[in-house]
């Protein structure tokens, strides 16, 4: 497995080795230490979502408050999508950019995203089958949007018309979610991070 960093700070890519032979293909999706190792805490398991999107569907971009925030490890086990990962911590030295991993079921990546970070995707095929791995469990109160059409953001989406759910549509633009107090704060971040490395490192010495 290969993760590699990305260009925002606190997001991964994640290459799997597969094993393949006559009777069809095997590989870790996911590892907890080996990730623990690259993010320097371990991804604590509170909730397994699924979605399924029709082609040119877009989903999010979604963020929750930090603290706790919520982490994401994210694969595509059918068909394909463009995930992408927006920085929307203020304060933060890369905030408003954003970068796209092609995520489908020939490589077989996988992405991480730590908290604070927007996410969101776009289905590249017909019933594309996403899976998060998440670090806390869904808190509606918690649980924020922001346009991913916004002129602002400038995500380039692979559809001619996105087609977006009612409440995504309705979402504020990043400069909007700003001035409301909505986005996470880029210290509050980094420090949450930094707690949870604390944590770990002070469980296992």
């Amino acid at each position: 497995m290969k993760i590699r960093p990305l260009t925002i700070e606190g997001a991964y890519e994640v290459t799997p080795v597969q094993h393949g032979d006559a009777r069809g293909a095997f590989l870790e999706w996911y590892r907890f230490d080996h990730l623990a190792a690259a993010i320097g805490h371990p991804l604590d398991l509170a909730q397994g979502n699924l979605s399924i999107s029709a082609r040119d569907v877009v989903r999010g971009i979604h963020f929750a408050d930090v603290p706790p925030g919520q982490a994401k490890y994210v694969t595509c086990v059918k068909g394909a999508v463009l995930d992408v990962i927006v920085d929307i911590r203020v304060g933060s030295p890369t905030f408003g950019s954003w970068e796209a991993v092609r995520l489908d079921d020939e490589d077989r990546k996988a992405v991480y995203l730590s908290e604070g970070l927007g996410h969101g995707f776009c289905a590249l095929t017909e019933g594309a089958t996403v899976t998060y791995l998440c670090s806390s469990e869904y808190q509606p109160g918690r649980e924020h949007g922001i346009d991913p059409l916004d002129p602002e953001l400038g995500i380039v989406w692979p559809a001619e018309t996105p087609l977006l759910s009612p409440k995504d549509a309705q979402a504020p633009s990043l400069a909007e979610a700003r001035d409301k107090g909505l986005l996470p704060q880029y210290h509050e971040c980094v420090d949450h991070v930094e707690t949870l490395r604390r944590n770990h490192y002070s469980r296992t010495s």
